[in-house]
């Protein structure tokens, strides 16, 4: 099994800290919610896990929410399995990597997200289609920086 940085250098630009907000609208563009965010990128070189991601959720309300996801890598995907979801991640391009998960709550709900990351590895945009039953209900949009 090849090294995940080295089989998925632009996942591998994604190492790091990165703060943000996420929208959520309906098909017709309307707002449903809106939250800020600091995702963490880790690549730890022990452990079960070549990949691992803390993302943190904050409400203008004060409600908080902290989801960990923990990755392995094999067949130049990066596959996630937890108590939450089942997923696969996998670079599109030079500049792009696509997520698919379902929850594992809600069999019939299912997305797939869009990650770019800037040519200076300093900015994302990420978009999220969200499906159930095979039909699209609602969109996420993200912006987010790398916190230095």
């Amino acid at each position: 099994m090849s090294n995940i940085k080295e089989g998925m250098p632009v996942l591998a630009r994604h190492e790091g800290d990165w703060v943000g907000t996420y929208t959520l609208v309906d098909t017709t563009g309307k707002v449903i919610d809106s939250y800020e965010s600091h995702l963490t990128c880790q690549f730890p070189e022990n452990g079960p896990h070549p990949y691992y991601q803390i993302n943190r959720y904050t409400w203008a309300d004060g409600k908080k929410e902290e989801y960990e996801f923990p990755g392995i890598y094999k067949d130049n995907k990066l596959w996630f399995d937890t108590e939450r979801i089942d997923g696969k991640a996998w670079e599109a391009d030079d500049s792009i990597v696509i997520l698919w998960f379902a929850y594992k709550t809600n069999p019939e709900m299912s997305l797939y997200e869009m990650i770019y990351i800037s040519p200076d590895n300093n900015n994302r945009a990420r978009t999220w289609h969200w499906f159930k039953n095979g039909q699209i209900f609602q969109r996420t949009l993200i912006q987010e920086q790398r916190l230095k």
